[in-house]
């Protein structure tokens, strides 16, 4: 793994965080309560044997979670343990950086882009359309981070939410979703400039988001924008656990 993107993860660590984090054997194992994968995978953190992942499997099932591992870049020797036992590659992830003074690069247009919290009902609502659920609201609300709600406006309707926070210098954003109605009216653009100009007064220098590599779009967005790719990730989840 880099050093860009090991920071990276370090960050999503800090502003999307688990309900509960702990060092078991080679694992750092985790309670999403119910948030999804970047809150629920274990991940490997010392050398491991086939009785280690067993534990781990152990562990996530008395959870009631899908026995879900997170592969961070070069690291083969999991990668290849886990598709042995039948695992399968479930979305990969890429992560991207852009300095915050390139997204924060114009004014943005009254009744635009807002920032609130805690989120507004209309916000929960919209985030509820795009699949964000109550469960993962309450991971932006455990997050202790400096932190903010944003709200996108287009033909003055509510288009577009997000959720950005702050740690190590970087502004992340997370849970960028626009109702599909208002799509191509330039919200997630508008949303991405507020979340840099609001980062940039807590003091960010960068601005960083995940985005899974079949979100063509999303995709499309950073790369236009100036976001460049400073590492992958994926998952490996249990083929008896696709559907959990």
């Amino acid at each position: 793994m880099t050093d860009r993107a090991g920071q990276l993860q370090s960050v999503t660590e800090a502003t999307w965080p688990a309900a509960r984090a702990w060092r078991e054997g080679p694992w750092t194992l985790r309670d999403g309560a119910g948030g999804g994968k970047r809150v629920s995978a274990a991940t490997a953190e010392a050398a491991f044997s086939d009785a280690d992942i067993h534990m781990a499997e152990t562990a996530m099932q008395a959870m009631g979670q899908p026995r879900l591992f997170m592969i961070r870049q070069a690291e083969t020797a999991l990668d290849e343990a886990l598709a042995t036992r039948g695992y399968a590659v479930i979305d990969p992830v890429n992560l991207l950086i852009a300095p915050i003074e390139l997204i924060d690069d114009r004014n943005i247009p009254p009744v635009t882009a807002f920032e609130i919290w805690e989120p507004l009902a209309i916000m929960r609502e919209i985030w509820a359309e795009g699949g964000i659920s109550a469960d993962r609201i309450a991971v932006m609300q455990r997050c202790t981070c400096p932190k903010t709600a944003l709200l996108g406006r287009a033909n003055d309707h509510p288009s577009a939410v997000g959720y950005v926070a702050v740690h190590d210098g970087i502004a992340m954003v997370h849970a960028l979703h626009v109702r599909p109605a208002m799509r191509r009216h330039g919200s997630a653009r508008w949303l991405m400039r507020r979340a840099a100009h609001w980062g940039r007064s807590q003091g960010a220098q960068e601005i960083a988001a995940l985005c899974t590599q079949a979100n063509d779009a999303a995709n499309e967005l950073y790369h236009s924008m100036g976001f460049a790719l400073v590492g992958q990730y994926h998952y490996r989840i249990h083929p008896d656990d696709r559907t959990a």
